[in-house]
């Protein structure tokens, strides 16, 4: 080889070098600034929903998001946009995420599994069990273990309850029909518990919420 073909050759090895590593690094650099951008709002969400997105008990309680179906995240994401459910401070906070990010948080908080805060009555946690493993015949209410699983996980569209907050549940139960579905031009799963937070009693609700409150 002639010393002209061979630096042809060598420039040729290293324009295809980096024409080959460019790229990836560019990639590794975008995924890292990903990454950083994830963590950082993750910091952002523990303010209000705790460390390890436990929750937080207050006057305005905050759902626990650990453990949380990711499609069932994304979907709630989407109804404060949407107006479906009412929340001001979400409906700002889901404006601000691409459809990337919330796949990226909902993965992450799903990988999350924290001891549950607890907080119940604890002398309904019996009573609470029953009607979610069993339901209220009486009321026609039907067992909310049916859809959402004897241990409470959830699955897609339908949320995990084991580990939350007692008062979050409570509230979001009693003012189901104030909250949810509020965009009648878009109606959503929401509808499918709107039978069963007006048949159960402020009573039944709370020892529900008192159970789920310990189910890990």
């Amino acid at each position: 080889m002639t010393l002209r073909l061979h630096l042809l050759w060598l420039l040729c090895a290293q324009t295809a070098l980096l024409v080959y590593v460019l790229p990836m690094a560019e990639t590794r650099a975008a995924e890292r600034r990903v990454m950083g951008d994830v963590q950082a709002k993750l910091a952002y969400c523990e303010d209000c929903h705790g460390r390890a997105a436990q929750g937080f008990h207050g006057y305005f309680p905050i759902p626990r998001l650990a453990g949380q179906q990711p499609e069932y995240l994304k979907n709630q994401l989407e109804a404060f946009i949407e107006r479906r459910r009412t929340n001001n401070v979400m409906f700002n906070v889901a404006h601000s995420l691409s459809p990337g990010m919330i796949a990226a948080l909902a993965a992450d908080f799903r990988a999350l599994n924290p001891p549950p805060l607890g907080g119940g009555a604890r002398h309904l946690i019996r009573t609470g069990e029953k009607i979610f493993q069993n339901g209220v015949p009486e009321a026609n209410v039907a067992a909310c273990a049916a859809c959402h699983g004897p241990e409470g996980q959830g699955s897609g569209e339908i949320p995990r309850l084991a580990g939350q907050l007692p008062d979050y549940v409570y509230n979001k139960l009693i003012n189901w029909s104030k909250e949810r579905g509020q965009n009648p031009t878009e109606p959503d799963i929401s509808a499918v518990m709107s039978p069963v937070a007006h048949s159960l009693t402020r009573p039944q609700v709370e020892a529900v919420a008192a159970y789920l409150s310990y189910l890990k």
